[in-house]
């Protein structure tokens, strides 16, 4: 019998980051101005259950928040992953949230994050859990000279989410996410009954699978911000569908303050949906690159603890907005 990974002490209890002091804290959570690897070196073996993160893309263009160039991206990352690895609990899992980019001066794409998805598994011994798919209909469409000057490509809408795992069985829950009702077709067939069959493929149906109980739908891994719980401003009360929400408290608490606002942000649902599926009320979830903090904010909301590791002053002040009494 596989034995439970044990849990990880709470955030309070971990003595965790003694040379560094807190940014600022929630009931549940600690935000820290600090560079992010010395603070995962800081961190204790296996003391996080979920790490959800985006970090900077390797794009051949700088960019406001910081990027690191495609030729160095993989050994880069690597450093990071290695600590990440250590503070995983043993069911604890990876989610990484990273964007594909064009090679400089010709309309083809790079493998840089192929080669790191490799790297992470040959040489640091993540798993694979499983690839999926974030689709942002707000991106714009990028490179302009490929896509809308000498349209000879097609704009791209989709971004990856690598869930990766400390070991094959990480701690998971696909009922934690299941769409509340099933479509019409599953509902005609679970009234009626599943008739044993042979698909063209060779796939076999069997009756009993009709009989199999969930709370809803299993999602699929093409992930969009509006099929779970998306988000919406409670003063203005606008539906957000990419990461270009101009409405939110934390965007209009950015303009009133004059912060800049983080230029790269991914949506709620987002960690929402992996943080519920991967993780339980009091485990810890961490962002490294937190950025405005949309994770530990999600986290704080589902009853998680959290921590977050950014070293941009600007974006750690502005992501206090996203939390009561701030």
């Amino acid at each position: 019998m596989k034995q439970a990974a044990k849990a990880p002490k709470k955030v309070e209890e971990q003595g965790i980051l003694k040379t560094l002091k807190p940014y600022y804290a929630t009931s549940l959570g600690t935000a820290y101005l600090t560079d992010s690897l010395v603070a995962l070196r800081e961190l204790p073996e296996k003391s996080v259950n979920l790490i959800v993160t985006s970090p900077p893309y390797a794009l051949h263009f700088k960019k406001a928040y910081g990027n690191v160039a495609k030729a160095e991206y993989v050994d880069w990352f690597a450093t990071f992953a290695k600590e990440m690895f250590r503070v995983l609990t043993d069911d604890g899992s990876l989610v990484l949230n990273i964007g594909g980019s064009y090679n400089k001066g010709t309309p083809t794409k790079s493998l840089y994050h192929f080669r790191l998805l490799l790297k992470l598994v040959d040489e640091i011994g993540f798993h694979l859990a499983q690839e999926c798919f974030w689709y942002n209909p707000a991106k714009m469409p990028m490179p302009a000279e490929w896509v809308t000057v000498r349209k000879i490509r097609i704009k791209e809408s989709v971004e990856y989410v690598w869930w990766l795992s400390k070991t094959p069985w990480p701690k998971a829950d696909n009922q934690k996410v299941a769409k509340e009702t099933f479509s019409a077709d599953m509902l005609r067939l679970q009234q009626r009954g599943l008739r044993e069959t042979t698909r063209p493929g060779g796939y076999k149906i069997n009756a009993s699978w009709s009989q199999i109980k969930n709370k809803g739908a299993i999602p699929s891994n093409f992930v969009q911000a509006d099929l779970f719980e998306a988000e919406r401003d409670q003063a203005e009360n606008v539906m957000i569908m990419g990461n270009n929400a101009a409405n939110d408290a934390y965007t209009l608490r950015c303009k009133e303050k004059g912060l800049t606002i983080h230029p790269a942000r991914y949506p709620k649902a987002l960690p929402e949906f992996f943080i519920k599926m991967l993780t339980d009320e009091g485990d810890v979830v961490l962002d490294p690159f937190a950025g405005s903090n949309t994770t530990g904010a999600v986290a704080e909301g589902l009853g998680r603890r959290w921590l977050a590791f950014d070293d941009v002053e600007e974006y750690l002040v502005g992501s206090k907005f996203r939390f009561a009494g701030f």
